[in-house]
């Protein structure tokens, strides 16, 4: 019996398993430590393959892509003293493996070390401000300064916080009716003033409409007087020239007149024959 193949097939197998245990594979979005009898000896960022001490050196791997932590909610305490359950999530890199696996080990570990990191930016951050600004003031740049704080500490685990974000901001449920109540206060407060400085600009309004109303009145009621005045004396002047140029016949029209006016329908005058309201009724006058 030939036992060259079974060697050979044998010597290929240990070669093979040799190998194997004596390279690993770097991918393009991991990083890795090589690690002998528990410590780090080597670190590797560039993918590819690369070469260990078989059966001496291990191998672990760390992820190179951003990696996202959410947090659970927690209450916090403003500057105005009201508190506020605030839901957050980071993404976050590693950055150093050999002082990531020195100091937390695993991203489990990591995350732990974050979130006391960044629930203590994010304490001390609105602790600063009032209830309102994080709600709707300029939230961009209360996250920007939690962000700063939170990687100035977490550099000490070859961790990089690239962003920090608020999920949602809301009050706990036993302080809704109270702040409820009081915002409604705040707009019935707002809208008593509003419809006081209504109500004095609309005084001012109609009093100066009253004054200016008065003034054209005024105006118009003199200027009227001024006509009448002159249209009387026109008149009168008309009366007179005209008088002057045939008294009998004005005498005569202006009888008339007054005949017009004394004699309607339905009036009884007295008068003595000898009336001179009479006389062109005489009819001996007449003739």
């Amino acid at each position: 019996m030939n036992r060259a193949p079974v060697f050979i097939l044998a010597g290929v197998a240990a070669l093979v398993m040799i190998f194997s245990t004596a390279t690993f594979q770097v991918g393009e979005w991991q990083q890795a430590i090589v690690v002998q009898f528990g410590r780090p000896v080597r670190t590797v960022v560039d993918p590819g393959l690369n070469f260990k001490t078989p059966f001496v050196q291990n191998v672990v791997y760390f992820e190179k892509r951003l990696l996202e932590y959410d947090a659970t909610p927690r209450e916090l305490i403003t500057q105005d003293k009201q508190q506020l359950v605030v839901d957050n999530f980071s993404r976050w890199r590693i950055t150093d493996p050999l002082l990531f696996f020195q100091t937390v080990v695993t991203e489990a570990g990591a995350q732990s070390r974050l979130d006391d990191i960044i629930y203590s930016a994010l304490r001390e951050s609105i602790g600063r401000v009032v209830l309102r600004e994080v709600v709707s003031g300029d939230r961009e740049s209360l996250l920007n300064e939690i962000l700063a704080a939170s990687n100035d500490k977490a550099k000490a685990y070859g961790v990089e916080i690239v962003d920090v974000r608020l999920k949602r901001t809301e009050l706990p449920e036993k302080n809704e009716v109270t702040v409820f109540s009081r915002m409604k206060a705040e707009r019935e407060r707002q809208a008593k003033k509003f419809r006081a400085e209504g109500e004095e600009e609309s005084r001012k309004v109609r009093s100066r409409a009253e004054r200016d109303k008065q003034v054209i009145i005024a105006e118009a009621q003199r200027e009227a007087s001024i006509l009448r005045g002159e249209a009387d004396a026109k008149a009168t002047a008309i009366f007179a020239k005209a008088y002057n140029r045939d008294r009998e016949f004005y005498e005569f029209l202006r009888t008339l007149e007054a005949y017009e006016k004394a004699l309607t329908e339905g009036t009884t005058i007295v008068l003595t024959p000898a009336s001179e309201f009479l006389k062109l009724i005489d009819s001996s006058n007449a003739r």
